[in-house]
């Protein structure tokens, strides 16, 4: 757990403290105990912190290249060596068991900084437009200040996807991490500091999305807003950052579909999904939320789910386990909870779980993992993210309705195909509108682009793409031989 006082924040390289800004306390889902109390930041905080990465940015993003990649490097075994401390923060904060933390949490940061290193160790800033044209000269530079928004349901997922590329291409940044997941925040910040990079290149301020995510949005200081959360939040930020022509890119919600053949194993297929959807407690963007399955095996697909649904346990995140923990809020949970009553009144048939904690647990904010099935693609259920374990079953006849019903969403983030016909896989996932397609439970590789469709957002991140997001592109003609 991170040493530094929770109230402080970073920028231009020390720890600020001041008496006199608004408090927040950080409440442990599973216990709702508070554990530690932060400060939010003002206009003026954000103030300070953009001139700190404005007056770092030249020198910043001048530096040589190979200096950048060594003090990534000592930051990635920073990061490694203290992966347990970060793991325990991240636990605490939002309610990950500590199994899922030492695991999946804390490690997909680590992940995205290694996959960046030989990324960006390999990466070409000045080439020639075509060999054709030696003439062109085609030059990739920084954008320059970046305002990074991150979320709470993984935390150093995102900051890792957003503060590495941008720092490793030259820009100067300042964080603004969710105000209810910010210990891990502070913990990398730590890191960073001892990595030794110059002051100004990062910068913290703690805060909400209304006041210090709305200044770092409008910013007249700020060249770019990279967000990850909810669609308003992104809608909002995309209006405060108009007036200013800042690159805005964004990260945002999800709804999306499983589609299982009869020519798979339907029960493993099955059991995977509702897997996969009920991780991290259903707080996922990218959670396989709607399985659609071939009406020949609706019934099988089903009762597999039931099947595992009785094996699964939820409780304490502090115990050793693949269990599931709690919703990371009170907000959280009554949301939930809300959706599940909404589900049942719209005469979707729950065939497991439902409402309120699951038997024997009293405290802390852990919801039934809950499916329904017989829901149609008008049910509000099906329409809008609910952000907790609740899944939605339903049928398909043909493989073209399949499609049409996955692409019934406003969303478009990430998509799931099970099917044992190769030509098939490729059918369906050229036809399906989602950034983000696996099939047959493929592991996504290290440096694959991750972002959606429609109002799941723009942008990439990850790999060569989530690098070139932080870089402007400059022609320059009659560059001489």
């Amino acid at each position: 757990m991170t040493m530094t006082k929770p109230t402080a924040f970073y920028i231009n390289g020390s720890w600020v403290d001041s008496s006199d800004r608004p408090a927040l306390d950080v409440v442990n889902p599973a216990t709702e105990q508070t554990i530690a109390t932060i400060s939010l930041g003002t206009d003026a905080d954000i103030d300070q912190a953009v001139a700190a990465a404005r007056a770092a940015f030249e020198r910043w993003s001048q530096t040589a290249k190979s200096v950048r990649l060594e003090m990534l490097q000592r930051l990635t075994n920073i990061y490694e060596r203290r992966l347990g401390e970060m793991a325990a923060a991240i636990s605490v904060e939002m309610g990950a068991p500590i199994t899922l933390a030492k695991t999946a949490q804390a490690p997909a940061g680590l992940a995205h900084l290694r996959s960046l290193l030989a990324e960006f160790e390999r990466y070409d800033f000045e080439h020639s437009l075509r060999p054709d044209t030696r003439q062109e000269h085609i030059i990739h530079e920084p954008i320059g200040v970046c305002g990074l928004i991150t979320p709470w349901n993984w935390p150093m997922n995102q900051v890792c996807l957003k503060v590495p590329p941008a720092i490793s291409v030259g820009c100067t940044v300042v964080l603004k991490p969710s105000e209810m997941a910010p210990l891990s925040s502070l913990l990398f910040a730590e890191f960073v500091h001892e990595a030794g990079f110059p002051a100004g290149v990062f910068n913290l301020v703690n805060g909400n999305g209304v006041n210090a995510g709305a200044a770092l949005a409008r910013h007249p200081d700020v060249d770019m807003i990279s967000f990850t959360g909810s669609c308003r939040a992104g809608a909002a930020i995309s209006k405060a950052a108009a007036d200013t022509f800042k690159r805005v890119t964004l990260e945002l919600g999800g709804k999306s579909p499983n589609v299982i053949f009869g020519d798979t194993d339907v029960e493993a297929a099955a059991k995977r999904g509702a897997r996969s959807c009920f991780t991290n407690a259903g707080q996922s963007c990218d959670a396989p939320t709607r399985m659609l399955v071939e009406r020949s095996v609706y019934d099988r697909a089903i009762a597999a789910v039931v099947q595992m649904i009785r094996e699964m346990v939820v409780g304490d995140p502090s115990a050793e386990s693949t269990h599931i923990g709690p919703l990371s809020s009170r907000t959280q949970f009554n949301t939930v909870q809300r959706y599940i009553e909404t589900g049942i009144k719209e005469g979707a048939r729950l065939v497991a779980g439902g409402l309120g904690r699951p038997e024997g647990i009293t405290k802390g904010w852990f919801a039934r993992p809950t499916v329904f099935s017989e829901v149609t693609p008008d049910m509000t259920i099906v329409r809008e993210e609910i952000f907790g374990p609740v899944l939605c079953i339903m049928p398909f006849d043909t493989e073209a309705q399949a499609i049409e019903l996955a692409n019934a969403t406003k969303y478009g983030l990430s998509s799931y195909v099970q099917s044992g016909d190769a030509e098939r896989c490729r059918r369906v996932a050229r036809g399906i509108r989602a950034g983000m397609v696996r099939l047959n439970g493929a592991s996504r590789a290290a440096g694959s682009p991750f972002g959606g469709y429609k109002h799941s957002g723009n942008g990439r991140e990850g790999g060569r793409l989530g690098m070139e997001e932080f870089l402007e592109v400059k022609a320059v003609s009659g560059w001489p031989a």
